[in-house]
């Protein structure tokens, strides 16, 4: 890894999706240099998937994502987000319901915050002209979801996709 590579930890619903937009849009030389699935949010140690989805641990299914930012930046990765889901549903992308699917910023320090902030109410003024709900919180434990779940879409390329997770076309956000 490179000495100036940053983390950025996100939730937009089914984290198979996520990871698989992300690989695809910002892998292969764009700044993308390493991308887990996991858990983030909650306040259980060492949660399995099923606790996850039971609702009953608080963690999100989540991405966190290793860039190098000379070639990506974390406003543009954050602007991707907005793009990929749907941040108007609280706890909730497409068919998919829970806490666990909910739409959330994990915060690595006081930059990240001001740029998740600025760029949040943003979107929710250019592109959604609605409510945001995604949560702007620090990043506190991550914990990887099970190895099957990692580049899942890739090893399954007919798995579920969560009809929420597409590419949104928006103008440029104004500064």
């Amino acid at each position: 890894m490179p000495d100036n590579a940053q983390k950025a930890t996100i939730a937009a619903g089914c984290f198979w999706g996520v990871e698989h937009l992300y690989r695809k849009h910002f892998g292969n030389g764009k700044g993308l240099l390493d991308a887990k699935v996991g858990y983030a949010g909650g306040h259980t140690d060492s949660p399995s998937y099923r606790s996850v989805c039971s609702g009953n641990t608080g963690h999100a299914e989540a991405l966190q994502v290793v860039y190098d930012p000379s070639l990506v930046t974390y406003r543009q990765l954050l602007e991707f987000f907005y793009r990929m889901h749907d941040p108007t549903t609280a706890n909730r992308q497409g068919p998919d319901v829970g806490t666990q699917y909910r739409s959330a910023i994990f915060t690595h320090d006081d930059e990240q915050l001001q740029t998740a902030k600025d760029v949040t109410e943003k979107v929710g003024k250019q592109w959604y002209k609605a409510p945001i709900t995604t949560q702007i919180i620090p990043a506190g434990q991550w914990w990887d979801a099970e190895e099957y779940h990692q580049l899942y879409l890739d090893r399954n390329p007919g798995g579920y996709e969560c009809p929420s997770h597409f590419l949104r076309d928006f103008p440029p956000l104004s500064e």
